[in-house]
């Protein structure tokens, strides 16, 4: 079984819509998707973790409604 592909950062600031600096805002106050950095620096993302964070998002926003 092959494991699933990583999204780079780019793929998940595409994704979600949003600046590289309000998601480094968000990492830097824990609210961001779960990345892994790589040896080379470079930051990736499970799409389990993209979507579990998502649907975290969602949760929240209807909590406060």
């Amino acid at each position: 079984m092959s494991r699933p592909p990583a999204l780079k950062l780019a793929e998940v600031l595409a994704e979600i819509r949003m600046s590289p600096s309000a998601f480094y805002r968000l990492r830097a106050r824990n609210q961001a998707p779960r990345m892994v950095k790589l040896p080379n620096g470079e930051l990736r993302c499970r799409r389990i973790d993209l979507d579990a964070w998502w649907e975290a998002c969602e949760r929240d926003s209807e909590r406060w409604r």
